[in-house]
């Protein structure tokens, strides 16, 4: 943002008014404004006899002009005599051309004619004409040549800022030759082929300097200095053990089978080896920072012996490259190393860890199903032995070892007496018939029923009477009951626990993941790193990419500075 010059004070011309003269009648010019950085030359308009020292001759001032009417009455005679005046004119042009005078002067010597009131058709012929009057069109004239005897006017009282007004611009009138219009046009033809000359070869120190020598030192590093390296590439499939019968029912075993159902496991397995534990692991078995560290690895490559791990691992991502493909559900995995062996047997040892990583995701899930039905089954199995062991105690403690049998014992002995005593009362029955029974016999049969009802009953008391053991039979007989349903009832739940623990076992080893090589890991034989002529083509594009967003900006902000 610029701010014009704000003019303290300015100077305002008026026309001068005579006193009692024409002057005094007619109408006043407006005044002008003059800008406060240009010199107005009518503010020091004056006599030209009069330049302010009196009769003294100022050292520098030019010479006094000659009478205009000497010219007249010079060219009169010419103009008599007859002879052609417009062929002494250009001929004093032409002269004037072949000085060679300069653009300035040509300038000047233009503004020297108008403000003596001459009316040249070109800068040439304005010379032309202030030699005639005998004034040098080139000497520097002093500036109280340029003040006039004019009264100086008042300025206005309404005029409250000057104006600065823009001059137009005229076409120039100065008359070039065919022959200097040619040589100028050569001129200008190589200035623009020398300017894009130099052009052109500064864009060609500028690339060779920020494009091509920073692409041939990526090429010598590339292709003489880089170290070989060797990798190896190998790729595996984690899968789910797959259940036939649940694959056989249709939905349930749908995604059984299928890299959805294992790719949350891929996945887990993935950022485990990309890891700084599976780094660590991986150095503590095989050296992988002491391989690195070697001294016939290059220095933009090698690993410092007291790298810290962050650095460690820095270069363990950048030469351990996992992929993991979840269309496929396979992980490919590529290890780098300057040995090609190490290099598979890098490769082996991490495919070693993703192993023990998929076993212990699916241990968690195996322990976990496998805990409750263990427990299960050995809640049902201290609660059946308990359960045998009162039924024990009881036949010890009782001395029954069956009741049913001891029950079934007495009833076959009461149904026997009672068989017995059936015929003897039928015997008594058949000797009191008699008119005169044989008394003895009579009284041997009495004796003998009433020795079975005495028998029998002392059975029939054995079953529900207490005895001096102070148990019945049929108390014994319950409680043995009892146990024994219970004991029965505890085996049955120990059948259940472990048909249960069966089956958890089974959907354990069913929800079971492993791993399984697609791609065994090979020792190469030649090296895959660097690729010097890709890579050197690669910052090239680089280089070039870069020297263009520069160039461009550099260009969009000078444009916008000239602006």
């Amino acid at each position: 943002m610029t701010t014009k010059p704000k003019a303290r004070k300015y100077r305002i011309r008026r026309s001068p008014v005579t006193p009692g003269g024409a002057g005094a009648d007619a109408p006043q010019q407006p005044p002008r404004r003059v800008s406060p950085d240009v010199v107005d030359p009518m503010l020091f308009a004056g006599d030209d006899s009069d330049d302010g020292f009196g009769e003294e001759r100022y050292p520098t001032a030019a010479p006094k002009p000659m009478p205009r009417t000497a010219p007249a009455s010079a060219t009169a005679p010419s103009k008599a005599t007859g002879t052609e005046p417009a062929l002494t004119v250009e001929g004093e042009l032409a002269a004037i051309r072949r000085e060679g005078l300069t653009g300035r002067q040509l300038r000047m010597a233009r503004r020297v004619a108008q403000k003596h009131g001459m009316a040249p058709t070109s800068d040439f012929d304005a010379v032309r004409l202030l030699r005639k009057e005998g004034i040098d069109p080139f000497q520097r004239s002093n500036m109280l040549e340029l003040v006039t005897d004019q009264p100086r006017q008042e300025p206005s009282r309404d005029l409250m800022v000057p104006k600065t007004e823009a001059r137009p611009q005229l076409p120039s009138t100065q008359v070039i030759a065919e022959d200097e219009r040619a040589r100028e046009i050569v001129r200008m033809q190589r200035d623009i082929v020398r300017r894009r000359r130099r052009k052109l070869a500064q864009l060609g120190a500028r690339l060779a300097f920020f494009v091509l020598l920073p692409t041939i030192i990526a090429g010598y590093y590339y292709y003489k200095i880089a170290t070989p390296m060797y990798a190896t590439h190998s790729e595996f499939v984690i899968q789910q053990a797959q259940n036939p019968a649940a694959a056989a029912s249709g939905l349930a075993g749908m995604f059984s089978g299928t890299t959805f159902a294992t790719s949350h496991d891929s996945i887990v397995v993935q950022g485990y080896l990309q890891s700084i534990d599976a780094m660590l692991r991986l150095d503590d078995d095989l050296g992988f920072r002491a391989h690195f560290s070697d001294d016939d690895v290059d220095p933009l490559q090698r690993l410092e012996l007291d790298a810290t791990k962050e650095e460690a691992y820095g270069v363990y991502k950048k030469n351990v490259k996992i992929s993991y493909d979840p269309t496929e559900g396979v992980i490919k995995m590529d290890v780098v190393a300057a040995d090609p062996e190490m290099s598979q047997l890098f490769s082996e040892r991490l495919i070693r860890y993703a192993e023990e990583q998929v076993d212990a995701l699916s241990l968690r899930l195996r322990s976990d199903q496998m805990a409750g039905a263990e427990q299960s089954y050995a809640n049902a199995e201290t609660a059946m032995l308990a359960a045998q062991q009162k039924v024990l105690a009881l036949q010890e403690q009782l001395g029954v070892l069956d009741p049913m049998t001891e029950s079934n014992s007495l009833m076959t002995q009461i149904t026997a007496l009672e068989t017995q005593l059936s015929e003897k009362r039928l015997q008594l029955s058949q000797l009191q018939d008699n008119a005169n029974p044989n008394q003895a016999r009579v009284d041997g049969a009495r004796g003998d029923i009433r020795r079975l009802e005495t028998l029998i009953a002392e059975l029939r008391s054995q079953l529900t009477v207490t005895t001096s053991s102070g148990q019945s039979l049929a108390r014994i007989t319950g409680e043995l009951r009892l146990a024994e349903r219970e004991l029965q009832t505890r085996e049955l739940m120990v059948t259940q626990a472990l048909q249960q623990l069966e089956t958890a076992r089974i959907e354990a080893n069913r929800q079971t993941r492993y791993l399984s090589m697609a791609v065994s890991p090979i020792a190469p034989d030649e090296a895959s790193y660097p690729r010097s002529f890709e890579n050197t083509i690669l910052a090239f594009l680089i280089f070039s990419g870069v020297y263009l967003m520069i160039s461009l900006t550099a260009s969009i902000l000078r444009e916008q500075v000239s602006s």
